[in-house]
C-alpha cells in the first residue's frame, strides 16, 4: 500500500491511499491550517479501508512548488511515519504552483 500525501497548496490538503495503481481511498478538505489536519485524515483514510499502519509499505509526499509551511507539515509527517514504520518515503513535485505561474510570466 502507498500513501500519498499532498500538502502544498494553501488551500486544500489531500491524503491519497493505493494498492498498486488503484486507488483506495481520498480524503481532502479545504482547510489553510493543514497542520491541524493532516494526521486525523491520514488516520481517517487508513480506517475507512480497514489498513492498519502497518500494512502501508511507501509514502509519496509532494515537496513543492507550493505553501512553505504545507510542505514542511506533509515532509515531517512522512518522515516521521516512514521512520516510525521503517518504509521508504519519497518526494515528488507537485504541479500546482508552477503552471500558473509559468502562464502568468510567460503569456
Amino acid at each position: 500500500m502507498k500513501l500519498k500525501i499532498e500538502s502544498t497548496n494553501p488551500k486544500k490538503i489531500s491524503v491519497k491511499l493505493f494498492k498498486g495503481n488503484k486507488k483506495l481511498g481520498y480524503l481532502s478538505k479545504n482547510q489553510k491550517v493543514g497542520s491541524q489536519v493532516l494526521l486525523p485524515m491520514i488516520i481517517k483514510v487508513l480506517k475507512q479501508n480497514e489498513i492498519k499502519f502497518s500494512d502501508v509499505t511507501s509514502i509519496e509526499v509532494d515537496t513543492g512548488p507550493g505553501s512553505f509551511t504545507g510542505t514542511r507539515v506533509g515532509v515531517a509527517i512522512a518522515n516521521a511515519l516512514g521512520y516510525a514504520l521503517k518504509i521508504p518515503v519519497n518526494g515528488k513535485k507537485g504541479k500546482i504552483a508552477l503552471p500558473r505561474y509559468a502562464k502568468s510570466k510567460f503569456d
